[in-house]
């Protein structure tokens, strides 16, 4: 039903981390999977102590021989919580022989599967650029989500580089992440709509990464909150029209994102954009 890419294109904004937690909170109507579509190497053998296989190794070995609709299914682990995964190896050149293989595969497996109703495929793309190995995952995406730290440096990159990103996926979205400049000023400023930001939250992120020894409830922190509506936002952006389209606010609950201090909050203005 959606197929959502995740991707930035300077630094390490915690994309991995993003698309763990944004497929867990994502609306219950949906079954989401993660995918680690990054030619960099993976992440989550590591963090979650997962198998190599299955993985996108087999499932990219299994694509050149079936074109059975359901093949990703067969090839995902289980986080805690059930969450199912798709595991990219760590090494980069393990990884991008992987994904070359998928991505030229008979069948468009990652469209394929998302196509089906109720399925959410979200592909982590690591850090992209024009000739990433990912760039045929984000073209055939519903919504790519472009990551970058609030800062000079990262932002710098974005204003170089949005109108490329543009042309890589038809639906591009902006999130912003951490503190620094105010999500309002950032987008008068680039000319892009931020359509959300997520939170400088050391203890959430470590619990949505599998760090050790973390007793935060992942769903309650002040990541999971944001991450719930950032995840509503992004399905309602992957229906809208592609030209000229207009998604309204989600409606924030009461006491549903509470802020660090200092932080730029992550909730809709009355006019729709996230400030």
């Amino acid at each position: 039903m959606t197929l959502v890419t995740v991707c930035s294109v300077k630094g390490s904004p915690g994309v991995t981390t993003a698309c763990v937690a944004l497929a867990a909170r994502w609306p219950d109507a949906e079954q989401p999977v993660v995918v680690e579509t990054d030619p960099a190497g993976g992440d989550l053998l590591a963090r979650w102590r997962l198998e190599l296989s299955p993985g996108l190794v087999s499932l990219a070995a299994a694509a050149r021989r079936t074109a059975e609709p359901g093949l990703v299914w067969q090839h995902t682990q289980r986080l805690p919580g059930g969450l199912p995964v798709v595991a990219g190896p760590a090494g980069a050149r393990q990884a991008h022989g992987a994904l070359h293989a998928l991505t030229n595969a008979p069948l468009p497996v990652l469209r394929s599967a998302a196509d089906r109703a109720g399925v959410v495929v979200i592909a982590d793309c690591g850090q992209i650029g024009p000739d990433s190995a990912a760039l045929p995952v984000l073209r055939s995406a519903d919504v790519m989500l472009l990551l970058a730290r609030a800062r000079d440096d990262a932002l710098a990159h974005v204003a170089t580089r949005w109108e490329e990103a543009t042309r890589w996926s038809h639906r591009s979205c902006f999130v912003l992440v951490g503190d620094g400049y105010p999500s309002a000023e950032i987008s008068a400023e680039l000319g892009i709509e931020v359509l959300g930001r997520i939170p400088e939250d050391a203890k959430g992120a470590g619990a949505w990464s599998g760090q050790p020894g973390s007793r935060t409830r992942p769903g309650r922190s002040a990541m999971g909150r944001v991450m719930a509506e950032l995840a509503a936002r992004v399905s309602t952006r992957s229906r809208a029209p592609s030209a000229g389209e207009h998604v309204p606010p989600t409606p924030s609950r009461r006491g549903d994102v509470h802020p660090v201090p200092g932080q730029i909050p992550s909730v809709s203005s009355p006019n729709g954009m996230p400030r």
